[in-house]
């Protein structure tokens, strides 16, 4: 699975997105197999930044993990709610003039009852279109090693190198 990462908005100004241009060093079928071919480049210190790794024909995968219940929705918005009690329970318990256990065990019932309540709640509204729970993906058929043509030959020569033994 490919992770999709932008630039921070305190780093530099924003660029037009566009593909890489440059040499295909090779094209493999997993992320992580593109992945540690960088890696090796990088451990030979070559210029990481002159690289980039694409995924080509990309697709969404949904994968249905199964049926959405009342209960099942009460149980996840009461985890959901509990663990914002906990931290705002922490937050008054260190800012606390006299700190008190108590702040956070209440908080923790108040956001675990806050949390079950919106979730049968905002099940129940979205009860006809969707009653099953998922997890979406973005994969590609296969990832490509992009490097400045610059680069192309120095990061050939390493490539070419037998990969040293783990150890």
């Amino acid at each position: 699975m490919a992770v999709v990462s932008n630039q921070s908005p305190l780093g530099r100004a924003k660029q037009q997105p566009s593909l890489p241009k440059g040499d295909v060093l090779g094209t493999y079928e997993t992320y992580l197999e593109a992945q540690r071919i960088v890696d090796r480049l990088s451990k030979a210190d070559l210029d990481v930044k002159q690289l980039s790794i694409v995924g080509n024909d990309l697709k969404t995968v949904e994968r249905v993990t199964g049926k959405l219940t009342t209960l099942r929705a009460a149980l996840a918005g009461t985890a959901t709610g509990a663990w914002l009690g906990i931290f705002v329970g922490l937050v008054f318990f260190i800012f606390s003039a006299e700190p008190n256990f108590a702040f956070v065990f209440a908080a923790t019932l108040i956001g675990a009852g806050f949390g079950m309540l919106f979730g049968v709640f905002t099940f129940s509204a979205n009860r006809k279109r969707r009653d099953f729970t998922s997890t979406h993906q973005v994969l590609a058929s296969n990832y490509q090693v992009i490097v400045d043509p610059s680069l192309t030959a120095q990061a050939n020569e390493v490539l070419a190198r037998p990969e040293p033994a783990k150890s």
